[in-house]
């Protein structure tokens, strides 16, 4: 995967709602692709990472700053989501229109092809977010596309069903031998159609688990076409790379450079107990230390008066203010991770054929081994109770995911000649006699673990699914009650501009696949 090389501000203003101001009419593919990649890299990592993390409960308002208080309150305003709307629709969509009509005036199939897939995958961070939204006559604004200013709201079943034949036709463009393909002008994959191809599996794959709940024998049978096909593995997670170069550098962390580099995100303790409880080592990857461990408050308890010090995401999130390396955080949008646990959840259903445990456990494989070396950074001490010595040695990446998983079972804990072994710990073990029920919650659990501070918005969306994790706080400075966000708000700017806005919804009310 590239580094990026382009420069794209995170803060600007749309003023036409089907056309990016920021890239000429007649670019080329050569600037459409990183262009449109670069302004879903912008939405997830900000605004998407933002309320996503913390509506997941990996990450909580700060005690000393104030920036997200009305997202723990649980009263985001309309003009809170003109940025990302903007951004994805008139930023990353419009340039995907443009890159498939400018390909296909120079034959140029693969360029389309992959924005076929991008377009799917946007729609859906859209549709997810949003719920009802424009898609029959998006971006048709131009006289080639009638002209359309106030494009009608789409119900989102109908969406899901573009989204779907998006996917299905970009995997049926892509030609792995077509000479003619991106190079690295694709800052994502290089121009890799293989990768690509496993890219649009994977993300087929995930939106048809999304319809699980509300039409499972469209889910099914949409996930049997998948049956042999090649998903994302270790090391090829979808993301975008960044580099320390401002303008360059991981949209989260140049935001936070934008407010005077105030930590305004700290570490949730519905997070960091539960990993805690399970000696998740992962908490060294996404979080700063407190006193030799991680600290986290209580989600939404903003107004805390001894709260002490608590860990910040870090920077290997992109969110640690005090770590100029949060500037290189990739943004991920399909990760290796996810690919297994959704597979798992395929098999577990029956959907898919497969070892569902083995899927599982490397689901929590590649999660460690995403962010080789951080862990291998911190040192593991053993104390003989005894005599009181100690031994130091530094623990591996895969050793700490084994011992997660299977226990402790080769040095333990030494108490004079008794060696007592660490068990295993109860997220890492998959129940593979236990109910559909009960796989399911390990699994979606776990996507959540992995998911902390670098796929937010997907881990909240996926508790919207599911239900699980099952251990969520309502915020301690919830504003609406007992009840918690399942939706955003429509932003301010189409509700101003669109003649067929169908109105404000409320942050309470479901989208249509959440039937939890």
């Amino acid at each position: 995967m590239s580094l990026l090389l382009l420069t794209f501000g995170s803060c600007r203003k749309y003023l036409e709602v089907n056309q990016n101001p920021n890239i000429a009419q007649n670019a080329t593919p050569e600037l459409l692709l990183p262009s449109a990649q670069v302004q879903i890299a912008s939405a997830l990592g900000v605004d998407l990472q933002i309320n996503g993390s913390i509506w997941a409960q990996h990450w909580t308002q700060s005690t000393n700053a104030s920036q997200y208080r009305y997202l723990e309150q649980y009263l985001p305003v309309a003009s809170n989501y003109d940025r990302v709307w903007g951004l994805l629709y008139n930023g990353a969509l419009a340039d995907l229109r443009q890159l498939d009509r400018t390909a296909a005036q120079q034959n140029r199939r693969q360029y389309i092809a992959i924005s076929k897939l991008l377009q799917a995958y946007t729609f859906q961070l859209l549709t997810d977010g949003f719920g009802d939204i424009p898609f029959t006559e998006a971006l048709r604004g131009g006289q080639d596309g009638g002209g359309i200013t106030s494009p009608k709201f789409d119900p989102q079943a109908v969406v899901y069903d573009g989204i779907i034949a998006l996917i299905d036709s970009g995997l049926t463009i892509i030609d792995e031998s077509d000479p003619v393909h991106p190079g690295n002008d694709d800052i994502i994959y290089q121009g890799d159609m293989h990768l690509w191809r496993k890219f649009g599996n994977t993300l087929k794959l995930r939106v048809h688990l999304r319809l699980s709940e509300v039409n499972p024998g469209k889910a099914q049978a949409g996930i049997a076409q998948l049956e042999g096909a090649e998903f994302i593995e270790e090391g090829e997670s979808a993301q975008v790379n960044f580099i320390s170069t401002p303008g360059n550098q991981n949209p989260l962390y140049s935001e936070i450079s934008g407010l005077n580099f105030t930590q305004n995100l700290v570490a949730s303790a519905t997070s960091t107990d539960t990993m805690k409880a399970n000696d998740d080592w992962r908490r060294f990857i996404f979080y700063t230390l407190v006193g030799g461990d991680v600290v986290g408050l209580r989600q939404g308890n903003f107004t805390a008066t001894s709260a002490g010090s608590l860990s910040a995401p870090s920077a290997a999130v992109g969110a640690q203010a005090a770590n100029e390396e949060s500037a290189t955080a990739p943004v991920k949008l399909l990760s290796s991770y996810e690919s297994y646990f959704l597979q798992a959840e395929a098999v577990a259903r029956n959907w898919l054929t497969g070892d569902d445990r083995a899927l599982f456990e490397r689901g929590i494989y590649a999660s460690f081994r995403e962010y080789e070396g951080i862990i291998e950074s911190f040192e593991y001490v053993l104390r003989d109770s005894l005599n009181g010595e100690e031994d130091i040695f530094i623990m591996s990446t895969d050793y700490a995911a084994y011992r997660y998983i299977n226990g402790d079972t080769i040095t333990g804990t030494v108490f004079g000649d008794t060696v007592i072994q660490s068990p295993s710990f109860y997220w890492g073990q998959y129940p593979e006699g236990g109910s559909l029920e009960q796989k399911l919650e390990h699994i979606i659990t776990q996507k959540w673990f992995s998911m902390n501070g670098n796929q937010g918005f997907e881990a909240w969306t996926e508790w919207r699914r599911t239900g699980f994790p099952r251990f969520f706080q309502v915020s301690a400075n919830s504003q609406i009650g007992s009840t918690m966000p399942v939706r955003f708000l429509y932003p301010n700017t189409e509700a101003t501009r669109n003649l067929n806005f169908p109105g404000q919804t409320s942050i309470t009310t479901k989208v249509w696949w959440d039937t939890q």
